[in-house]
């Protein structure tokens, strides 16, 4: 089988080697397209392959339609909003994501930023510590998890929601657990916010939840943009001058945000949650794993379009 990696944004050498000897051992052809800069020579790459391993490259109807022997697609990494579930499943095609690979990445990011934004951006000034503080986790997946258990850590005092997690698995982390997503942003300091983007959720944090913060509380955001109600997000921060967001996923009107809020705002310039060596090639190695197990034995384990 031929197992193309298409990433704009390319893997580090030691995933790509590593991805190649997974594959070659099991007796799989790989091809790669990187740094591509349109549209039309991912369409030609994917043409002829059985297996495609992306990053946040977008699979869209266009690409399946392109991919005629296509029958799995990986996103090396656990948010998928950029692969079409619909398109797959219309052609038959396994989509699957590597969830837990770039978590530890990601949850350290969190605590970077709140420490960051918690010390004047590093700017001169009275900052404050993160001990003591209590922190909210919206959604306690996998970085949900390990927010929680590097939060402790500083010393801080923890509180969860998450509909989709049982109260009394949350609990035996000694996680305190929020009866509602009111409560958890009404208690909190600090939210650390790790729901996908979904239509349930999109433009679902709003100034309805964020009004509802202690003064001087904080938005962390290592999820996604789009859910985020941007325009409410500006009123609030407008009404509230205490209050704060920072996000490792820049607003459409980031620029405006900064000028307008100074060091009670700030987006990374690129979007840094899995930009670590460890979380680059576990994501590759884990979506190449993946592939050869489903050519072998027909493993779904990870499919989304179910």
């Amino acid at each position: 089988m031929k197992i193309l990696v298409a990433t704009e944004k390319p893997f580090a050498k030691a995933a790509v080697d590593g991805i190649t000897d997974i594959a070659t051992k099991a007796g799989h052809e790989v091809a790669r397209l990187e740094k591509y800069t349109s549209k039309e020579e991912l369409y030609a790459a994917v043409a002829d392959a059985d297996a495609l391993i992306v990053r946040s490259d977008k699979v869209t109807k266009e690409v399946i339609d392109a991919a005629k022997n296509l029958k799995i697609v990986v996103r090396a990494g656990a948010g998928y909003d950029n692969l079409d579930l619909a398109a797959c499943s219309e052609r038959g095609i396994v989509a699957m994501n590597t969830p837990g690979q770039n978590s530890n990445a990601v949850a350290e990011l969190a605590l970077g930023m709140m420490v960051y934004i918690s010390r004047n951006c590093f700017t001169p000034g009275t900052g404050t510590e993160l001990k003591g503080k209590t922190i909210g986790i919206h959604a306690y997946g996998h970085v949900g998890k390990l927010v929680a258990n590097l939060a402790k850590g500083f010393g801080m005092n923890v509180m969860a929601f998450d509909p989709f997690v049982p109260a009394e698995k949350i609990a035996a982390d000694g996680v305190k657990v929020a009866s509602s997503i009111e409560e958890l942003y009404s208690s909190c300091n600090f939210v650390s916010l790790h729901i996908p983007a979904t239509p349930q959720t999109k433009g679902s944090i709003g100034y309805a939840l964020l009004s509802k913060m202690p003064k001087g509380g904080c938005l962390v955001n290592t999820a996604r943009k789009e859910v985020i109600n941007e325009a409410e997000m500006v009123k609030v921060l407008s009404e509230r001058e205490d209050l704060k967001y920072i996000t490792d996923i820049a607003p459409e009107n980031a620029a405006e945000m900064a000028e307008k809020f100074g060091k009670r705002f700030f987006a990374t310039p690129k979007k840094q949650g899995a930009e670590t060596a460890e979380a680059n090639i576990n994501a590759g190695l884990a979506a190449a794993n993946q592939i050869v197990k489903f050519f072998a034995t027909g493993d779904r384990t990870f499919q989304l379009n179910k």
